[in-house]
């Protein structure tokens, strides 16, 4: 049996550092598991949010060596055995304790989002919706709420403009909104003003670091911009809206 360190981080929103724990590897080893060998031999006091360990719940997100990644899913034996891994929270939000961050800032967005508004016609006849759209849409609900794109995210990591921008999770989610094909609501003015979607530098450092493979970038922002740009910069599109007595 071989041994590998870590290098772990704890503290709270007051400041912390870092720590160093040395702990027994076994085949098919993840971080969460070190971690918790942690906490079950050396120290009970380390905090650390999971739950399914099966990379569906999203709860376990971190930063090891520097990429946001989820504990369960980051094997031991990527990384040399002769350097210490490195574990942190998630720097783009406020730290709890230890590995625990605060992401409700991600919830709050999530509420002022207009959910599905379907068209109140009183017909009886089922919903229909072609394949093609049901695919479209089907790979933004595969979304864990990990919020690893959240926190690699430029804007809000660099810059800490949430006040600014949404995050990719949630451009994630306005995607799956309007581009249903049975939603009669029109959130392209959210999407210019308060979401921010042009703020947005398609670094794709968001799509590389989801854990379900979603392609937020080319799939999710790409086509929402473009909706925003169609609509309020296009020249056409001035003289139509001119022409028929709209803004």
């Amino acid at each position: 049996m071989s041994k590998i360190t870590l290098s772990v981080y704890r503290g709270d929103a007051n400041g912390g550092e870092m720590k160093t724990y040395t702990v027994d590897t076994f085949p098919g080893m993840v971080v969460l598991d070190a971690i918790h060998q942690i906490q079950a031999e050396q120290d009970g006091t380390l905090a650390c949010r999971w739950n399914c360990k099966a990379a569906k719940c999203g709860s376990c997100s971190a930063e090891v060596n520097g990429m946001p990644k989820l504990m369960c899913k980051t094997r031991v034996d990527d990384y040399p055995a002769d350097q210490p891994i490195v574990v942190h929270p998630l720097r783009t939000f406020p730290i709890v304790k230890d590995l625990v961050a605060d992401v409700s800032w991600n919830f709050e967005v999530s509420k002022s989002i207009p959910i599905l508004k379907l068209a109140d016609d009183g017909s009886a006849e089922p919903l229909r919706m072609q394949q093609v759209d049901v695919d479209r849409i089907q790979e933004f609900r595969k979304c864990i709420e990990c919020f690893l794109c959240q926190t690699v995210c430029h804007v809000l990591r660099d810059g800490d403009r949430k006040d600014i921008f949404f995050g990719p999770r949630q451009m994630v989610r306005l995607a799956s909104l309007e581009m249903h094909p049975l939603d009669v609501l029109d959130r392209r003015p959210m999407l210019r003003e308060t979401a921010g979607v042009g703020i947005c530098n398609i670094t794709k450092c968001c799509t590389e670091v989801c854990p379900e493979h979603i392609h937020i970038t080319d799939n999710a922002i790409i086509p929402l911009k473009e909706r925003v740009a169609d609509t309020y910069f296009d020249p056409v599109q001035k003289v139509l809206r001119w022409v028929g007595g709209r803004k």
